[in-house]
């Protein structure tokens, strides 16, 4: 990959101003390549990388996120007390500063790949520009559903003189990025030009269609509130069109370590006040062990005694019978909210100078500390899963939501282990799926029982923006929110981030106009499908 991107982000891309001919003949650097001989698939490991980068680490899913949902906790105190913005949702000194990393990340990133389409587009090369679509509708709708209202029909038109674009309702943007996706994915064609230097799929339009209709499966699902007409009409296109079928489809995007693009969560994770803070929050791991559930093993250890041993990577007890969850929204302050008061405190490890108040509690293993950790963009799994929600309410789909619901219990068992750190052996997830049947007794049940598994799903492979954005969709799981003292959301469970600080300088009349159709600029302010 590190090829690639360093070509891209040395200079030699993109626009060429037109000028007088014979000046541009005179002094045109024979070694430097112009937009008629450019590659423009030198550019999608870029679009790939930066994709990923936005939805892990410190841009906000961990910081925010992961601890929002319950899937993760921290006493965020001492020197990782940047995680109170998370467990407790009370800011710390950068803030502001994580606010922003998704928008900035995100509109980045579509810039990218509106620079590839339109040199794709000068060569005809129809299938780079479909599977550029697939990317500016994958990054913008994930940076509409952390804030709501964006730009989207005026974005990344610079060029053509919009510097300030408007900000299209999350409702009339999501008809627009359902209708481009519907349109760019028509157009893939396996006689068209081949898709090169793609680290996804490996030039494979099938399996990129294949991703085009999940994702607007996914989007679909996002409306079943708040239009279900739209969301049954999308489903059906979506399955029409050809959804994954099995985990060889799913996009899991390879890390590369040793040249600099590695995994951002994983990085996060080797930061020592993140090894010895960070958490699995007892709500994620008394559902695991309620079930027995195989995972466990894999992605919980109790780590080494004492304060030093707590504080290293060294691989700690994964026997399941010992793993504690840590309750949300406490400290190490010594007050009423000290973790040492907190229900059923399992006791601390080590002695004297060496103590750990925590040291019973469960963190993520060496699997969330690879920096060559694949980043888990969209999985069989969860959609098999949404297509159990979707035929729990009634919708036409070719199965039953109880066999989706197995299918995608079995995927989300099978594809932990392309972490890397063990596999769930065929026979053992077998069992495990057929002891635990989808509750088919009501509506309310099955929606819970399936919506529960995504959220645990999700987060298990770090995908904690998309454990959040189900649980807004969902209701699922029924989570208890935290009310510290000083928090920024008065003591609910932040919906949405604020718009970047810098919009009221760059842009401040579309921002206004945003807000006023949004009803403010809260953390709990819903987004538009968020009923």
């Amino acid at each position: 990959m590190k090829k690639y991107i360093s070509i891209i982000l040395t200079g030699i891309l993109l626009s060429v101003s037109s000028c007088d001919n014979d000046f541009a003949e005179i002094n045109t650097d024979p070694n430097r390549a112009d937009g008629s001989v450019f590659d423009p698939n030198l550019i999608l490991p870029t679009v790939s990388f930066n994709y990923g980068n936005m939805m892990t680490g410190y841009t906000g899913a961990i910081l925010f996120q992961s601890m929002w949902v319950q899937v993760m906790a921290s006493t965020s105190t001492g020197g990782a007390n940047y995680y109170s913005n998370a467990d407790k949702y009370v800011a710390s000194g950068s803030t502001n500063s994580y606010i922003q990393s998704v928008w900035n990340d995100g509109f980045s990133t579509a810039s990218r790949v509106y620079q590839m389409q339109a040199l794709a587009e000068q060569k005809g090369y129809s299938n780079l520009v479909a599977v550029g679509e697939i990317w500016k509708v994958l990054t913008l709708s994930f940076v509409s559903d952390v804030y709501g209202d964006i730009p989207y029909s005026e974005a990344l038109k610079a060029e053509s003189g919009i510097t300030q674009p408007k900000y299209d309702s999350q409702s009339e943007l999501y008809m627009a990025m359902l209708s481009d996706l519907d349109a760019a994915l028509s157009k893939i064609s396996e006689s068209g030009d081949r898709i090169k230097n793609d680290v996804l799929y490996k030039g494979d339009v099938t399996k990129w269609k294949k991703l085009g209709y999940s994702i607007m499966l996914r989007m679909a699902m996002r409306l079943v509130d708040v239009d279900p007409a739209t969301a049954k009409t999308y489903v059906q296109k979506a399955i029409a069109g050809g959804i994954f079928t099995s985990t060889a489809d799913e996009a899991v995007l390879v890390s590369d370590q040793a040249n600099g693009y590695s995994n951002s969560s994983a990085n996060a994770l080797n930061v020592t006040d993140d090894v010895y803070e960070v958490r699995w929050s007892n709500k994620l791991i008394d559902f695991l062990k309620s079930n027995n559930d195989p995972r466990l093993s894999l992605i919980a250890e109790i780590p080494v005694a004492g304060l030093i041993g707590n504080k290293s990577t060294a691989v700690g007890d994964k026997d399941p019978a010992v793993q504690i969850g840590m309750p949300n929204g406490y400290d190490l302050r010594g007050l009423e909210t000290d973790i040492t008061k907190s229900p059923n405190y399992p006791g601390s490890t080590g002695t004297g100078g060496d103590i750990s108040l925590i040291g019973k509690y469960s963190r993520p293993t060496a699997i969330y500390r690879d920096r060559n950790a694949p980043v888990f963009i969209l999985t069989y799994a969860e959609i098999q899963f949404l297509l159990a929600d979707a035929a729990t309410r009634g919708y036409t789909v070719p199965g039953t939501a109880s066999s989706y619901y197995a299918a995608g219990l079995n995927g989300a068992l099978v594809t932990l282990g392309k972490f890397g750190g063990g596999t769930i052996s065929s026979s053992v997830a077998s069992d495990f799926v057929s002891a635990n049947p989808l509750d088919v007794s009501s509506t309310s049940a099955a929606l819970k029982m399936i919506n529960t598994q995504i959220w645990a799903t999700t987060g298990l492979f770090a995908n904690f923006v998309e454990s959040w954005n189900n649980w807004k969709r969902s209701g699922y799981p029924v989570l208890t929110p935290v009310n510290y003292s000083g928090n920024f959301s008065g003591g609910q469970i932040p919906r949405r981030q604020l718009y970047p600080a810098s919009e009221s300088t760059t842009n401040p009349e579309s921002l206004v106009n945003a807000i006023s159709n949004m009803g403010g600029d809260t953390w709990v302010i819903p987004v538009w499908w968020d009923k």
